[in-house]
């Protein structure tokens, strides 16, 4: 549905249902998330009986809280670190340490109140983008669950992984290549939720993470705590680099088209095909746990073009030895640097620029040192050693007073 289309109105009623949860008209919109499994089937997040007990919920975007979790715990040993993650049918299948149903989530008390009582059991909870971890218990309010939470002793922490946070206005009149130029993004809602999202963090007092850099921008108080893959499950050999002797293969892996830049960028690719200079893939629907293989006969991955930032899939790319083209701010390519001491080294373009740039790499020869770099810098800035430094020395492990 494009919200544009619709009249003043007709936006404003469903703006007021999507605000007003515990409305009779949000009471049956709820329940079109699905009904609730039988009671008590679905298990409640448990930790071992360590010092620090870590909860990171409820979204586990691109498997993130999963890995994030693991990482904390590779960091330190007194922490046990559970990850809880709503289901998305005909999601991707990401790894998870607890999935909830979507009707559970939403629509059974018993099992909100029971995860309520075993998250009192951790000392630390990181929030992601905002949304409540306990469905729709007390009006479904981030705020009231929050405080729920600080009664209980638990100390919180908050983590924006995008458009939770950023902010339309400000990203479309810095890129000119902005996703939010776009018809078919309904702007005025973007904007209020992401402001609202904002004030919020800043109003709650706790310790705020952002996933990409971009981010900084929207919440200048924020830390960066990177994405996290694992590079020996993106490892691969490759038989030769010289890509003067085939065509260059590229692939694109597109989660959200209209954010990615998909329909800029597809017209070029398939002319550059039918020269024979590319050899290109559309990666699409692909299942996590085949992605590996993908990347793994791919000489350039293209990332983005609107966004000017990157994150998991670019990642996950550059650990399989992929070339990695995008559009990067500024910004970005410096927070990376003045927090790591490594320069980012996805490859800047546009798609202006695209095919010019992707003729000249198929000349180019032996790409075997443009892939080492890549390869160095997800070890370095990436593998989740320091996102979990970051999560200990700006919350964990800094004794920051309880309370939301």
């Amino acid at each position: 549905m494009n919200r544009n289309r619709l009249p003043q109105w007709l936006n404003s009623l469903i703006d007021r249902i999507a605000d007003s949860p515990t409305s009779w008209v949000g009471r049956i919109a709820a329940r079109r998330m699905g009904r609730p499994a039988p009671a008590g089937t679905v298990p409640v997040t448990v930790f071992e009986d360590l010092p620090k007990r870590v909860l990171i919920a409820p979204v586990n975007y691109s498997e993130q809280g999963f890995a994030w979790a693991r990482a904390l715990e590779r960091a330190d040993p007194t922490i046990s670190a559970r990850n809880m993650s709503i289901e998305v049918p005909g999601g991707f299948a990401f790894r998870t340490d607890l999935e909830v149903p979507l009707g559970t989530y939403h629509n059974d008390r018993d099992w909100q109140e029971r995860q309520l009582r075993a998250a009192g059991d951790c000392t630390h909870f990181l929030i992601e983008a905002e949304e409540p971890p306990f469905g729709r218990l007390f009006g479904r309010s981030l705020e009231a669950q929050a405080q729920a939470l600080a009664q209980r002793g638990v100390d919180l922490a908050f983590l924006a992984h995008g458009t939770d946070v950023r902010l339309p206005s400000r990203h479309a009149a810095e890129n000119p290549w902005s996703s939010f130029h776009d018809p078919l993004i309904y702007l005025p809602r973007a904007e209020v939720l992401a402001r609202r999202n904002i004030d919020y963090l800043t109003r709650a007092g706790r310790p705020i993470f952002v996933s990409t850099p971009d981010l900084l921008l929207d919440l200048p108080e924020a830390s960066w705590c990177p994405v996290a893959v694992e590079p020996a499950r993106w490892r691969t050999e490759r038989a030769g680099s010289d890509a003067r002797a085939r065509p260059l293969r590229v692939v694109h892996s597109p989660s959200n088209s209209i954010l990615k830049g998909t329909q800029f960028i597809l017209p070029i690719l398939q002319q550059l095909e039918q020269e024979g200079i590319i050899q290109f893939k559309l990666l699409q629907g692909v299942p996590s746990s085949e992605m590996p293989a993908e990347f793994a006969q791919a000489d350039v991955m293209l990332d983005q073009f609107r966004a000017g930032s990157y994150g998991v899939a670019a990642c996950e790319a550059m650990a399989a030895g992929c070339i990695v083209i995008g559009q990067v701010s500024e910004q970005v390519r410096a927070a990376v640097f003045d927090a790591t001491g490594v320069r980012l080294p996805i490859v800047e373009a546009t798609p202006d620029t695209i095919a010019d740039l992707l003729r000249a790499l198929s000349m180019h020869g032996d790409l075997a040192p443009q892939r080492a770099q890549s390869i160095d810098f997800v070890q370095q800035v990436h593998d989740g050693r320091f996102s979990a430094r970051v999560l200990r020395d700006r919350w964990i492990d800094s004794h920051n007073p309880e309370g939301s």
